[in-house]
């Protein structure tokens, strides 16, 4: 495991239920042997390649939320994979999460030394050509800040890596590649940061995934050197909480 400065808990999961993963089908779905004997079937709400992560027979854990909303009352949260360095790692496997982790990382002050102090978060403000897109996060700088321009926050989760390197992505990404243009766009009118969420505590720096993307990876090089800021935040996943672990040496 990479060694971590800092382990602030950020983020509540409730206790999980483990098992052994049958398979994942039809993109939403997978059945899982549950350590109880239970067989069940749960949500699966990551839906692109899961490189790496995705391993039949391997460890999971699912979080049970019966619901007359839902169809289904389990979901799959995380994976349990060999690490870097030795030993297993529990990783993240739910893109919906990110979005929440790296708020609630900017509420507990812990990207203050990057970001300064914040006022006020706004989730999902459009802007971009004709205000069509939407920004995941919208931060708007306390007052007497040194820069008072806002910030806009694009969240990219990933759980691919190569030793102790994560990368993002891990396929084609037309959608993050319209992502990194409209947020060049936005500078120097205002602050564009790329926050990739690495839902892994066994990595310690980060790249771009060239080999995966690598039009993304030319557009990723340019909006930095345009003024786009990216901070690639480190995440750790237990039964009960996720903690952040602090940031991603850069690697491009």
């Amino acid at each position: 495991m990479a060694p971590a400065t800092v382990a602030i808990p950020v983020l509540s999961t409730g206790p999980l239920v483990e098992g052994v993963l049958l398979k994942r089908y039809k993109r939403f779905l997978a059945d899982v042997a549950l350590d109880d004997g239970q067989t069940v079937t749960a949500h699966c709400p990551n839906t692109g390649p899961m490189t790496g992560v995705l391993l039949p027979g391997g460890r999971v854990r699912l979080r049970h939320d019966p619901s007359p909303s839902r169809k289904l009352a389990w979901t799959w949260e995380q994976a349990q994979v060999g690490a870097h360095g030795g030993g297993q790692v529990w990783v993240g496997v739910n893109t919906a999460l990110p979005n929440r982790l790296v708020r609630a990382t900017i509420e507990a002050g812990s990207l203050e030394t990057w970001l300064g102090p914040i006022g006020s978060v706004r989730a999902e403000v459009p802007y971009g050509e004709g205000r069509r897109s939407r920004i995941d996060l919208l931060l708007t700088p306390a007052a007497g800040a040194a820069d008072p321009r806002p910030i806009y926050v694009e969240v990219k989760n990933t759980t691919w890596s190569d030793g102790d390197l994560a990368l993002f992505p891990d396929t084609v990404t037309e959608r993050g590649q319209k992502h990194l243009l409209e947020l060049t766009a936005l500078v120097p009118g205002a602050r564009a940061v790329l926050v990739p969420c690495l839902s892994r505590g066994d990595v310690s720096r980060f790249a771009p995934g060239d080999s995966a993307d690598p039009r993304y990876g030319e557009l990723f090089r340019t909006a930095v050197a345009a003024g786009v800021e990216v901070l690639p935040c480190r995440y750790s996943f237990t039964d009960t909480a996720v903690s952040f672990l602090g940031l991603a040496a850069q690697a491009w």
